[in-house]
């Protein structure tokens, strides 16, 4: 099953009450040894602890740090699970805290609530007692500690504080925490820390820079006599922060990801500090290909003249919680395909024999048999398509633009959809229920025959349906019942596809996702959606949404080719699903989703790459609906980024109604409307967050709908939630739904009293 799974099971269990602090502390304990007895038995030098999460790394320096928002009312003292959870996923009687991407991975973050009365306090020990329990095993490991430099940089002014407030010049207010965690790892025994600053790679500016340089001057006394070593990754580091990062005090060490970061091998070769440590990131630790073991150890050497033998130590690019777990575990995936996969159990290997090679100690069969796969993969005749690459080749010179803008096709959907102001819809996906799960599962095991698959998948979006009527919802789902993940699901249908039984990979908290391996040139065979759109809109006279992943989300949570340009695989995605869009189409579905989830997340984390991946990004998705009639309406769905960067590029996706987080950011993005943005499409910013297992009260829902009244016209509004409610309870879902109904017909009323 793999740690992250077991993980996701702990936790719900233990959400839901059926399980104790004690239960769950001893799976994590457990995952914990397992993970560190194999790296060791790998033969891994610097073995990293405290990367274990119940959530995420930043919410633990949160802890670490007791920067525990008030409506918390935590009282101080060791933080517990309690408040520990009430922060990441709310509770009763308070909302969660925002939740963002980590860079531009699909790994979620809690996003630290700061200001200038932030009370801070030494209030987790979980760095300290980790490195003690690997101890104890006989394991000695490095610490790892979320940098306080990036840890602010990550933050936001928390409610009611200005929104110019510098959360840099809370650094003096953090720095005696990490000094007294540090003080407590040192008198454990460890030899080495490890801070991860991964803004380094982003565009800072002179102030940002000097933050760091002020940070580690002010930690260089109580970092004296440890091994320091600073980390930075997915993406190239900008030479200004190069130079701020090798000139910083009492550090010894420094790493670099110089797969998505290979320019950062020129600065490197030109400047490196002598006497230090170079932790080179030769191997991916974001996708599962094998590596190039010539290619990189021929990188390794010319990489020892710079830092030296004794100094230059083999890594991954980054940490491998992005990866699936272990090949061993996949007993159905395709031989060949499997031949040249490298999950995170093959990377440390693959660590390890470029350690050895360097060492002068090469492994000659090994390195054989990985030239042999890589052969293997370049000269497969599954991996090229022709027909689909003159496809996508001939995309060249079109915008695949709709021909009537966005306002005369709003005209005419209304008159052919009827909706009431405010139309409210969800963004697609009902709880997944136990016995909903079952029925996949026992299908897939051929336990049950196809007829009763879909005679069971039927009764599930009657009932969907049904329960959306007597809600009075006005846009109907089908809520995904055949699915148990959004990309998943239509990349088993597409060509150019592989599938893991195990690679689950946590997205945060328990939600774990299984990203399919696209290895080839894709195309879609038959039509994926069309049956199951027409039975459910057969069930209503209300509008049925079809529903499908857009392209640039199906390639960005996907671990995609690396022999071709994103883009090249991102179009041809895009035709596949254009035929799936003309084939609803054609079936009678007068409303299309196709969601984008993912766009902004696959932005660069450098602006000058920012304009060239929102071109073919935005054209993809310009391209699945580009053919339809004006009277289709189509709609996207965004969720959890910010979004005020890119609202040009979303507007230029040409879509008639976009619908986008917005609750639990503080309705960030509103602002932008604030400042002057016009959006002439219709577009449902969430009214409530549905990561929370909290309901929202008719009253909360109405001010919000509100608020969103005060920036954008009534003409334009969808009222919906943030996003999809496949991770939630019916006990919690039909509740919030009845009072998001409640409020807009209270809106509603309103607006037509004020006439």
């Amino acid at each position: 099953m793999g740690p992250k799974r077991e993980l996701k099971f702990a936790l719900e269990s233990f959400w839901d009450g059926k399980s104790s602090t004690e239960d769950l502390e001893k799976v994590a304990a457990d995952l914990r040894s397992s993970i560190w007895k194999q790296m060791s038995e790998a033969g891994i030098k610097y073995i990293p602890s405290n990367t274990f999460s119940y959530y995420d790394q930043v919410l633990d320096t949160t802890a670490m740090l007791g920067a525990v928002p008030e409506r918390y009312s935590w009282t101080g003292g060791e933080i517990g699970l309690s408040t520990y959870f009430s922060m990441a996923r709310g509770n009763a009687t308070v909302p969660a805290m925002e939740m963002t991407k980590w860079f531009d991975t699909n790994y979620h973050f809690i996003v630290p609530e700061l200001g200038p009365s932030t009370k801070f306090s030494y209030a987790s020990h979980k760095a300290v007692s980790e490195y003690k329990e690997a101890k104890a095993l006989g394991i000695d490991t490095v610490p790892v500690l979320v940098g306080p430099v990036s840890y602010l940089l990550l933050s936001k002014p928390a409610k009611g504080v200005e929104k110019s407030f510098s959360l840099l010049s809370l650094l003096g207010s953090i720095l005696p925490i990490y000094k007294e965690v540090v003080a407590e790892l040192k008198a454990a025994g460890a030899a080495w820390i490890q801070f991860d600053e991964p803004t380094l790679v982003k565009d800072l500016d002179s102030h940002e820079l000097a933050a760091f340089s002020s940070a580690y001057a002010e930690l260089e006394s109580a970092l004296s006599g440890l091994n320091v070593l600073i980390e930075t990754y997915f993406a190239d580091i900008p030479a200004e922060s190069y130079k701020t990062l090798t000139s910083l005090s009492g550090v010894t060490a420094y790493g670099f990801d110089l797969i998505r970061g290979a320019k950062t091998l020129d600065l490197i070769r030109s400047s490196f500090p002598s006497g230090k440590y170079l932790f080179a990131g030769v191997v991916d630790g974001r996708n599962i290909w094998a590596d190039d073991l010539a290619a990189s150890l021929s990188t390794l050497q010319s990489l020892e003249a710079v830092a030296g033998k004794d100094k230059l130590v083999v890594s991954t690019s980054c940490s491998l919680m992005h990866t699936a777990v272990d090949l061993v575990n996949e007993t159905k995936l395709d031989d060949e395909i499997k031949s040249w996969l490298a999950f995170a159990a093959q990377k440390v290997v693959e660590v390890n024999a470029l350690a050895k090679a360097l060492a002068g100690q090469k492994d000659e069969d090994y390195f054989a048999a990985n030239a042999a796969a890589l052969t293997s993969r370049k000269s497969s005749p599954r991996v090229t398509n022709e027909e689909v690459q003159k496809a996508a080749a001939a995309l060249k010179g079109s915008d695949h633009r709709r021909v009537t803008n966005v306002s005369a096709r709003l005209d005419a959907q209304q008159k052919k959809l009827n909706l009431p102001v405010l139309p409210t819809t969800t963004i697609g996906s009902f709880p997944q229920t136990v016995e909903l799960r079952r029925v996949r599962r026992e299908y897939k095991a051929k336990k049950i025959s196809e007829e009763e698959y879909i005679s069971a998948i039927k009764e599930e979006i009657s009932k969907v349906v049904k329960i959306q009527e007597e809600l009075d919802i006005d846009v109907l789902v089908h809520g995904e019942p055949e699915r148990n993940d959004m990309v998943e699901y239509f990349g088993e249908q597409l060509s150019g596809f592989a599938f893991t039984s195990n690679g689950w990979v946590q997205s945060y908290g328990s939600r774990c996702v299984k990203p399919p391996i696209i290895y080839g040139d894709v195309s879609r065979p038959n039509p994926m959606t069309v049956f199951w759109s027409k039975t459910a809109q057969s069930m209503t006279s209300r509008p049925m949404k079809g529903m499908l992943t857009g392209p640039v989300t199906i390639l960005n949570w996907s671990f995609v080719r690396n022999d071709q340009p994103r883009f090249e695989t991102c179009y041809q995605i895009a035709l596949a699903i254009k035929k799936e869009v003309e084939d609803l189409e054609a079936a009678g579905i007068q409303v299309i989703q196709i969601d984008e989830a993912a766009l902004r997340e696959g932005l660069p984390l450098r602006k000058s790459e920012h304009a060239f991946y929102l071109d073919w990004a935005v054209h993809s998705f310009r391209i699945t609906n580009c053919g339809v009639q004006d009277t289709t309406q189509i709609h996207t769905h965004m969720c959890y980024s910010n979004f005020n960067d890119i609202i040009h590029s979303i507007i230029d996706m040409d879509a008639d109604v976009i619908t986008i987080e917005n609750s639990r950011s503080d309705e960030k993005l509103l602002s932008v409307f604030r400042e002057g943005v016009k959006y002439g499409a219709g577009i449902g910013p969430g009214v409530y967050d549905i990561h929370s297992p909290r309901i929202p009260t008719t009253e909360e829902i109405a001010d919000r709908i509100n608020k969103m009244l005060a920036v954008l016209d009534t003409n334009i509004l969808w009222v919906n939630p943030d996003c999809g409610l496949k991770t939630r309870k019916y006990t919690e879902v039909k509740p919030a739904l009845t009072n998001m109904v409640s409020a807009t017909k209270l809106i509603r009323t309103q607006l037509a009293s004020a006439k």
